[in-house]
């Protein structure tokens, strides 16, 4: 595509060089992307500032260079190349311009539906996924986990991506065949306008909880940054949103979308009703249209009623009918790491992602209630290095109260110090009901070998992951791997 056409929906502060004749291959905020032809957009990051590589940028013969930093090119560094220099107020609402224009506006080909919150935003979108396909529409999803177009998985280290990968993945869905796009929208993408110009046919609002304080500094910002997504919404586009969660209020406060409620207030468009749950499975009930439909899925808690309800009401907003409705919530496989149980012999694991204090409580909860007083809980948890460390303690006493037994442990520390993580954790446990063991695969051994016959034993925190992150390297961990093998190890 030209240079030329890139510019007519980007507004430029300055431009030199040969607008018009250059041809871009593709767009990249990586340095060591660059090839022949490439579009850099320089971006002020977290580590780095993409406005230090320009230089080897333009060695490696890019077409066009964007920044917003007016003193980061010398002007006779182009006089011997066929660069041209674009300068923009923001790299990164350029960047999502740019994209959304290179390839072919793919959200509008799409129906898309992005879902935001603290927790379930995964859950949700897995079951979104599974109705719309047993509905026969081929879908696609970003998110956590993986991303998908249709049954081909893509591995992702972020929740959304940048919004140069998510227009290109988007516009591999138009030509795989997909009709629908599932989306989890983190407030960090948000924050960071990486769906800025995206077209969301639907807005889906799970719940909210304090998380990423290191990045939004307060639970109002943070708000502030969801907020964004009912903002972007256009009028003829629905909104979606849990009515029990006390935020949703100030979330559709300017939204121009249609308002659809759900949740256990009667007053619902989508009321859940008759929730009970055990390790099986959950079932529930949701009232729309003064009708009823009763649901019984192998996913596990009174949060994945919710999760379920949100999904469903997409999927009833889409008009799927009944049938399909009801299969494709009943038949959604268990998510990796949500809530996931795995057994031997007397002892049973719930292997769980639930690094927050909101999320940590859900599930100490829905498993007090499974085991009604007659079984032991155990909990194997850490927090993670360079975020929020305001939950720490919190955590802590989540786990304390919540838990007979407590095994404090490193999670991904990064490029913290294991101990010092642990140190701030410590003053929120008021009980003498926990050891600490630095070592992740030494706490999980010591909780399944050392607990009492019949106990359930959450490990919580890292869910799907399969790494452990120490000093910037990535090492093999899992979660579910080290407990099965100490779960043959010690229960027959």
């Amino acid at each position: 595509m030209r240079i030329s056409k890139l510019l007519n929906n980007l507004q430029a502060i300055q431009v030199v060089g040969n607008a018009r004749d250059n041809d871009i291959s593709d767009i990249t905020i990586d340095s060591r992307e660059v090839r022949s032809g490439s579009l850099f957009v320089a971006i002020k990051g977290f580590v780095t500032d993409g406005h230090k590589f320009i230089d080897d940028v333009i060695s490696k013969n890019a077409a066009a260079i964007v920044i917003d930093d007016p003193n980061a090119v010398p002007e006779h560094l182009l006089h011997t190349v066929d660069c041209t220099k674009i300068l923009v107020k923001d790299s990164r609402e350029a960047l999502a311009q740019l994209s959304n224009t290179f390839w072919n506006e793919p959200s509008k080909k799409l129906t898309l539906i992005g879902i935001t919150g603290t927790k379930g935003k995964t859950t949700t979108s897995y079951y979104l996924k599974n109705l719309l396909e047993t509905a026969g529409c081929k879908t696609g999803l970003i998110g956590t986990i993986s991303n998908f177009i249709g049954d081909e998985e893509i591995k992702t280290k972020l929740t959304t991506p940048e919004s140069n990968r998510i227009n290109k993945l988007m516009n591999e869905m138009v030509r795989a065949g997909c009709t629908h796009c599932i989306m989890e929208v983190s407030s960090h993408s948000l924050e960071l306008n990486r769906v800025q110009g995206l077209d969301f046919d639907f807005a889906l609002f799970t719940n909210i909880t304090s998380d990423h304080l290191d990045f939004h500094e307060n639970f109002g910002r943070y708000l502030a940054a969801k907020k964004t997504l009912f903002d972007l919404i256009e009028e003829g586009s629905k909104a979606i949103v849990n009515i029990d969660d006390k935020s949703f209020s100030e979330l559709i406060r300017h939204t121009k979308a249609d308002v659809i409620k759900y949740g256990f207030d009667k007053s619902s468009e989508y009321s859940i009703a008759d929730v009970s749950y055990d390790l099986s499975g959950t079932r529930f009930s949701v009232n729309a249209d003064g009708e009823e439909y009763n649901f019984s899925t192998t996913l596990i808690g009174k949060f994945n009623a919710y999760n379920a309800a949100a999904a469903f009401a997409v999927g009833h907003q889409l008009g799927i009918e009944k049938q399909k409705l009801i299969d494709g919530i009943n038949s959604t496989p268990q998510i990796p790491g949500r809530f996931e149980v795995v057994k031997r012999g007397s002892k049973t694991v719930v292997v769980d992602y639930s690094h927050t204090a909101g999320s940590l409580e859900e599930a100490l909860t829905a498993i007090q209630k499974i085991v009604d007083g007659k079984n032991k809980i155990h909990t194997v948890f850490g927090c993670g290095g360079d975020r929020d460390k305001t939950k720490r303690p919190i955590m802590g006493e989540v786990a304390s109260r919540l838990s007979d037994k407590v095994y404090v442990t490193s999670d991904n520390p990064r490029t913290e110090e294991p101990m010092k993580i642990i140190e701030d954790i410590l003053p929120g446990i008021k009980n003498k009901n926990y050891v600490v063991l630095e070592s992740r695969d030494e706490a999980i051994k010591t909780a399944i070998k050392t607990s009492e016959e019949n106990a359930v034993i959450l490990i919580a925190g890292k869910g799907h992951e399969t790494y452990q992150e120490i000093n910037g390297v990535r090492n093999y961990f899992s979660d579910k791997e080290t407990a099965k093998k100490y779960l043959e190890e010690y229960c027959n």
